[in-house]
């Protein structure tokens, strides 16, 4: 109901009200002048005793009422005006007992004998007041005698009435009640309405309130008894005690909820919460207690939690409650109406319109208040909603906002911009499941002159370069035929991703691609460019490795892997594709790795020998320690195990066990008659170790009787890595009395002029020149010039890899001091070794050396 319609009803409602007034015609009703006797409950008087009893006084007041009074109250009083009054009406529904006598000139003409503790269908009028009709002579003179006795309060507002004038009045009393209640229903069910719509206590709680307000007004005015329980008095009673506690009870758990007094006025939550409990122990009471004492008690706590629940509205007004302005206003006019009703009951007030409706006027108002701030609230609440709504829809704008910039960073690189590998892994992958007969290039730029450009030029200029290199790189491959995009939308147009600082990728459609090799290559020239910077022309020297899906691989990790693996092996264009047979990074060689890490710990590795034969003397007079995997399922290349092992920091250790080997089988050897040298390959890794020197020194010195005769072999191509680091350590080993020899001389890029500065005392030409040299003349004019020039320089010169008697005949023509190689016997274990020296045809004398 809309607010204006509530006003209305309040205006029907003050409109009505005066028409009930006490203000009516003298010759239709009044009330007399009343004589009053009281006397002890107990007390058995009868009529006649009464009317002859000595101690009658005269009411003051125009109504009688006597409070809560346990004494039976006997009244009298004169009836006049024969032609137009006859009806006596009562209008308090509350008296237990009622009996009323006519007296015609002295004598008892009639009797009635009611009360709201008989059925009210033994009333002479079916009427919710106490009604007793009677009839006049004009001849006769007429008194009324009235014995009343009741538990609840003692009030009596009697009233002498024509009959058809009363009820004319009572008509327009009945619409002001019919106007109340009517109130009160529409109110209980807007409100049930609401909460069966929004599930909030608030609204059951006051649905709860206003049903027990409406109960306790209609079994004041005796409406309840009448229409709900006519043949129930005790009911009638009862619910009569019940309604005031109740109403107090409901009322305050609804105070307590719309005002939200646990957080809003803690303290005061905890007063209400004991009154709370009062009224539910004094509401529990009722049904064990008589209705005097119930009554009493009820209209007892009544009065201070009506004044609790007046106040709260303004402490909660002063603590800025937007609730508290209507619930004051709404409870300021219940609590005076239910105040004044109080003061009636306990005869404090007279009775009169105001008195007597108090409760129900101020019932009213608060009904119509507390629906207008009910619906305020629900506005508010409605509005707080769409305002936290919004809120809510703002916040989570600004979440996705920062989700999405959160997510930006997590896709791209914050250096270039460009997307980054989590980002180009989840498109690769996209792909390939899309479209998964279709063939993709993944490719890995990687900047491999970044690291000197850093250190030349700084971090900030280097981060500058970056930007520059990416756009630019970008910009080459968004032209390249069979390049895909990697991000696109209108704000960005990538091909090109970042996967490192120095490491880019893109894709391409490989078959687009391969369809014209070279206006790719051609395409890919741009990349080779140097980057302008300041007027720099800064050489990034970018190489390109490229794995093909799905001959490569059938995931992002794997084909990302495999380029970079690619990248490494890039050769003059800076370009290499993926080459399974080189691919050396392997889950295997992880386990092997492992292995070898144990082989070494637990004497795993071997040593074979190869000895090396003088070809003046065709005596041995040195061997070369060669290191071997035994006992593998799958044997291992001395060369690879080498590489592993330098490879993975396991080269140290190694080298150290190699020496250690070598020379217990030196000693070995010398207890056996032969003095021979033993060659030991050292890698220019164990060159560049610090301690190395220190160490080959100090296990020399624990071997005295090996000075000299252990020689260290390292490749010429090895020592052009580091020369200065490698020229400083083989300086150091030689003045400890360690012969360096020069292996694989010839297979690659030497200088000579570094070679002439390096200790060394031995040449050994390597097998690719030597296998051939019975066949090859270009090889034999090498051969014969690398001899003499050795010679010159003062080195001995070995060949590497003889295997027939022909090139031993040419090598000892050409001058060649020493041969090793299968000729002689393939590499053989320390054992076996022994028994081939002791088979061979040695001179005795030499045997016997040393």
């Amino acid at each position: 109901m809309a607010p204006t319609q509530w006003l209305r009803l309040l205006v029907a409602l003050t409109l009505l009200s005066g028409l009930v007034a006490p203000s009516h015609g003298a010759g239709t009703s009044y009330i007399p002048r009343v004589e009053y006797l009281r006397a002890a409950p107990d007390s058995d008087l009868t009529a006649l005793e009464a009317l002859a009893a000595d101690n009658w006084q005269l009411l003051e007041e125009q109504s009688p009422n006597f409070g809560y009074i346990r004494d039976t109250v006997w009244l009298r009083f004169p009836v006049t005006s024969p032609a137009t009054i006859n009806l006596l009406a009562i209008s308090y529904a509350q008296l237990d007992s009622v009996t009323f006598y006519l007296l015609e000139n002295g004598h008892i003409a009639n009797r009635v004998e009611t009360g709201d503790r008989v059925p009210f269908t033994d009333r002479p009028i079916l009427h919710r007041y106490f009604l007793f009709p009677f009839d006049q002579s004009i001849a006769s003179e007429y008194r009324i005698l009235l014995r009343v006795s009741t538990q609840g309060a003692m009030q009596i507002p009697l009233r002498l009435w024509n009959a058809q004038a009363f009820f004319e009045h009572t008509s327009a009393e009945d619409q002001l009640h019919a106007i109340y209640y009517g109130i009160l229903i529409t109110v209980i069910f807007f409100n049930l309405f609401i909460f069966s719509a929004l599930r909030e206590p608030v609204y059951l709680l006051y649905v709860l309130s206003t049903l027990s307000y409406l109960l306790l007004i209609s079994s004041l005015n005796g409406t309840s008894f009448q229409l709900v329980w006519p043949d129930s008095p005790a009911m009638h009673n009862q619910m009569m005690l019940l309604s005031v506690p109740l109403a107090m009870l409901f009322t305050l758990l609804f105070s307590r909820s719309f005002l939200r007094l646990k957080s809003t006025g803690p303290t005061l939550d905890r007063l209400v919460v004991m009154t709370i409990t009062l009224n539910a122990v004094v509401a529990t009471t009722t049904f064990f207690v008589d209705y005097s004492t119930g009554s009493r008690l009820t209209v007892a706590l009544a009065i201070p939690s009506c004044l609790l629940l007046t106040s709260l509205g303004p402490l909660q007004w002063a603590k800025g409650n937007p609730q508290a302005s209507y619930y004051t206003l709404a409870w300021g006019a219940l609590t005076l109406g239910s105040a004044i009703t109080a003061a009636n009951k306990y005869g404090l007030l007279p009775n009169n319109f105001v008195t007597i409706y108090g409760m129900q006027i101020g019932s009213a108002l608060e009904a119509i208040l507390l629906t207008l701030a009910l619906a305020a609230r629900l506005y508010q609440e409605r509005q707080d909603k769409v305002e936290a709504r919004e809120a809510e829809l703002r916040a989570m704008a600004a979440r996705r906002s920062a989700e999405l910039k959160l997510m930006d960073h997590a896709l791209h690189s914050p250096l270039t911009g460009l997307p980054n590998r989590s980002s180009f892994e989840m498109v690769l992958n996209d792909l390939m499941m899309r479209h998964p007969d279709q063939r993709y290039g993944v490719a890995i730029i990687h900047l491999n002159n970044l690291q000197s450009v850093t250190k030349t030029l700084g971090h900030r200029n280097c981060d500058l370069i970056l930007e520059l290199a990416s756009k630019h790189y970008n910009a080459v491959i968004r032209e390249l035929s069979g390049a895909m995009p990697v991000e696109q939308s209108d704000q960005r147009n990538f091909f090109l991703a970042s996967l490192e600082p120095q490491t880019f990728a893109f894709i391409v459609d490989a078959d687009a691609t391969g369809s014209a090799p070279r206006a790719v290559l051609s395409g890919l020239d741009g990349i080779r460019n140097p980057i302008d910077y300041l007027g720099m022309q800064v050489p990034l020297e970018p190489r390109l490795g490229v794995a093909i899906f799905p001959e490569h691989g059938m995931d992002a990790n794997t084909l990302i892997r495999r380029a970079v693996i690619a990248e490494g092996s890039a050769g003059e264009r800076g370009i290499a594709y993926y080459q399974p047979a080189r691919d050396s990074y392997s889950a295997d060689r992880l386990t092997l790795v492992s292995e070898l890490r144990q082989a070494l710990a637990n004497d795993g590795l071997a040593l074979f020998m190869q000895p090396k034969q003088c070809l003046k003397t065709n005596r041995i007079v040195g061997l070369e320690a060669l290191i071997r995997w035994p006992g593998r399922a799958q044997p291992i290349a001395a060369d690879e195990t080498i590489n592993l092992a330098e490879q993975t920091g396991l080269i140290r250790p190694l080298t150290r066990w190699v020496l250690e080997q070598v020379l217990e089988m030196r000693s070995q050897l010398l207890d056996r008659g032969w003095p021979l040298s033993i060659s030991v390959n050292v890698s220019p890794n164990n060159l560049r170790e610090p301690d190395f020197p220190i160490f080959v020194q100090r296990l020399m010195d624990r071997y005295p009787n090996h000075q000299g005769a252990i020689i260290f072999e390292v490749t010429e191509t090895s020592m052009m890595q580091d020369p200065a680091n490698s020229l400083k350590a083989l300086n150091s080993l030689n003045a400890s009395g360690i012969p360096v020899s020069i292996d694989d001389f010839g297979s690659g890029y030497s200088s000579l002029s570094y070679i002439k500065q390096l200790p060394a005392s031995e040449i050994k030409i390597d097998r690719s020149l030597v296998t051939e040299l019975a066949t090859e003349a270009e090889d034999r004019v090498i051969v014969q010039t690398t001899i003499e020039m050795c010679h010159s320089l003062g080195y001995r010169v070995v060949a590497e890899g003889v295997e027939d008697h022909g090139t031993a005949d040419l090598l000892r023509e050409m001058g060649c001091d020493m041969i090793q190689g299968y000729l002689l016997t393939p590499p053989l274990p320390f054992g076996e070794l022994l028994e081939w020296l002791n088979q061979s045809n040695q001179p005795q004398d030499h045997r016997r050396l040393g």
